[in-house]
């Protein structure tokens, strides 16, 4: 059995995989860059080692690096978990070179499923069911156009080396086809270095099925039954659940030993996830379901599939890695119940996603004071605590909130709640867009495809402006002086001490109220936090915060042509010099942060000036960076 194991990850999944390895008797060892020198999953290590600056590019993703941490604290096992290095197939072969075991399915197995196109091949020879397209070698633009009119249209470009969503594009009609092709081939060869493409037939009603698969080195292949994974936005999952809704038993069985034989050709071992395309425009058929890809590495939404099954993937992952069989027999493996996972991102929905990165001052998920139903269970995943910060430099996860109850309606009912009772501050989250999301009659109902958050974006997104009841608590507070000690835990809020008064001017962004002790309610019951001069009110898991006075004011605003940044970040490129003309809409500069391009342009006709910034430097959220002045001034 391994004794020592490093996890060449950070955040939530190291924090996972050290709670398991810590039940087993195994020390642990964190890496860590600059940004992450004071992060949980260091903390919560037997041991950590620094391995270099923020940008993962020289430090997360810099295989030597790891391996050498590992033999320097003399660690005899490493673990990718997800993301950064999990799936390279190289870094794979250099940990077993260097005579330390790899967590994870042998290198030939990762490099089989690597590529789209040869995957697709290899499960088609292996009796699995993909979906009807051209993955040839052929790759002129005159023979994908041919092939696309052979498909019929709408045809899906994907390229063959992609993940994430990137290198993939929609074609409605014959005449986009060339100009969406070109578009796909850059972004493939920015993105991975390789501008191969493969067609694939759209599927109008598509819903996302994977099924979770588990392999040893001894040739036995398990499934543990399958996850939906339908609802995204922009090709990454944002809630998961298990088993699949509608799912009946002969089409579970049919999907089910297609990800065996899936995981039996590549000679898998571990775990591993075969992705499935179904159309579901006459329910989930077994005839209508395809191979998409298979990703060699436990996924971000594991823990569904362990809350119906009682299985801790990440021990069978280190018992596995070390030569054991796996620990049950497709027989014992049964479905318990039904679980839905969330992901909890430090992004504001109603400012487009953007990330939201800073100091979390506040953070309570709450958990203890659900009211859950008596055979329901919340389990919390995360990489942070309150004091923590939200870094620009990775994945803006801040936690995975997951319900398990006897039904499906029971699952959604507590992490509907859960996601209610959220409080973050001043760090954004997408905690009510989730509630949204669940609460939804469509999604209640199983109503589900990959387009559902599209479809249904307005009602999904947050209203952020504060209801009377908000302002009304937040001039109580002001009013009475009031500290935060009336929940148990939330002490460390600041008294204001304010004098007993009348009446209060309250700001909340560029509005102001004047607010009367008379006009109070007696039934207001919102959640606050108080600090300093600032006090945030917590409902339904959004915040409001109010000030007495106007914090920043004359300070530069859009209106005014101020280009201000919407987020910290690095500015990757600059298209404007000092006294040029731009007109309205055109781009000025980009800014990049937790692997999101947010384009920054012209709010109307004018010269830009005032430019402060060049290419690769970093930024300040609401930095003025440059502005744009009408022509005439």
């Amino acid at each position: 059995m391994i004794t020592k194991l490093l996890i060449a990850n950070r955040g939530e999944i190291a924090c996972r995989i050290m709670r398991t390895a810590r039940a087993m008797g195994v020390a642990t060892v964190a890496v860590y860059s600059d940004a992450d020198a004071k992060a949980l999953h260091v903390r919560s290590a037997d041991e950590a080692v620094h391995i270099g600056p923020s940008p993962a590019a020289e430090s997360y993703l810099v295989g030597a690096k790891i391996i050498a941490a590992a033999k320097q604290t003399g660690a005899d096992a490493i673990h990718p978990g997800y993301g950064f290095l999990s799936e390279n197939a190289d870094f794979a072969q250099a940990v077993l070179d260097a005579g330390l075991i790899w967590v994870g399915p042998k290198p030939s197995s990762i490099r089989a499923m690597g590529l789209k196109d040869a995957a697709k091949q290899l499960m088609r020879a292996a009796g699995v069911p993909v979906t009807p397209g051209y993955d040839g070698s052929d790759q002129s633009v005159e023979r994908l156009t041919k092939e696309a009119g052979a498909i019929g249209y709408p045809v899906l470009i994907k390229a063959v080396a992609g993940g994430g969503g990137k290198g993939m594009r929609k074609v409605d009609a014959p005449e986009d086809f060339v100009a969406a092709l070109e578009s796909c081939r850059r972004e493939a060869k920015a993105s991975f270095g390789n501008d191969e493409v493969l067609l694939e037939k759209w599927i109008t009603s598509p819903r996302h099925i994977e099924v979770q698969v588990f392999g040893d080195s001894h040739g036995n292949v398990v499934h543990l039954f399958e996850r939906d994974c339908s609802l995204q936005r922009r090709h990454q999952k944002v809630i998961e659940e298990a088993p699949a809704p509608g799912m009946d038993e002969a089409t579970r069985e049919a999907i089910c030993a297609a990800a065996v034989r899936a995981a039996k050709a590549v000679d898998y071992e571990g775990a591993g996830t075969i992705e499935f395309i179904a159309d579901a425009s006459e329910g989930l058929r077994a005839d209508r379901i395809f191979f998409m890809e298979m990703n060699t590495r436990l996924q971000v939404e594991h823990p569904v599939t362990e809350e119906i099954t009682g299985v801790d993937l990440v021990e069978w992952q280190l018992r596995v890695a070390s030569g054991e069989p796996i620990p049950l027999k497709q027989e014992d493996l049964k479905i318990n119940g039904h679980a839905i996972e969330a992901r909890l991102y430090a992004e504001d929905p109603a400012k487009g996603f953007l990330p939201s990165t800073g100091r979390l001052e506040w953070l309570d998920l709450n958990q203890d004071h659900l009211d859950l139903w008596p055979d329901a269970k919340i389990r919390i995943e995360t990489g942070v605590e309150q004091g923590d910060t939200v870094s620009p430099f990775y994945d803006p996860m801040i936690a995975k909130l997951v319900a398990h109850g006897s039904t499906r309606e029971i699952a959604i009912e507590n992490l509907a709640s859960l996601t209610r009772l959220t409080e973050i501050w001043p760090v954004r989250s997408n905690a009510p867009f989730l509630g949204n999301a669940l609460e939804h009659d469509d999604f209640y109902d199983a109503k589900l495809t990959t387009s559902f958050i599209q479809d249904n974006e307005d009602a999904l997104i947050p209203k952020m402006e504060p209801a009377d009841a908000h302002w009304e608590m937040a001039a109580r507070l002001y009013l009475d002086g009031v500290d935060d000690t009336e929940r148990e835990g939330m002490g460390t809020g600041l008294r204001l001490n304010a004098p007993s008064r009348e009446t209060v001017v309250l700001y909340h962004g560029s509005e102001s109220k004047l607010i009367d002790r008379k006009s109070f309610k007696r039934d207001n019951a919102v959640l606050h936090y108080v600090t300093g001069e600032t006090v945030a009110i917590f409902d339904e898991g959004l915040y409001f915060e109010f000030r007495k006075d106007i914090r920043g004011s004359g300070a530069a605003s859009a209106a005014d042509g101020a280009i201000i940044a919407p987020m910290p970040g690095k500015v990757i490129a600059v298209d404007v010099a000092e006294g040029q003309t731009v007109t309205a809409g055109q781009r000025l500069m980009v800014l990049e942060a937790m692997k999101m391009e947010h384009a920054l342009a012209a709010p109307f006709d004018g010269v830009v000036e005032g430019l402060a910034v060049s290419a690769g430097g970093q930024v300040q959220v609401e930095a003025v960076l440059c502005r744009v002045v009408p022509a005439s001034e």
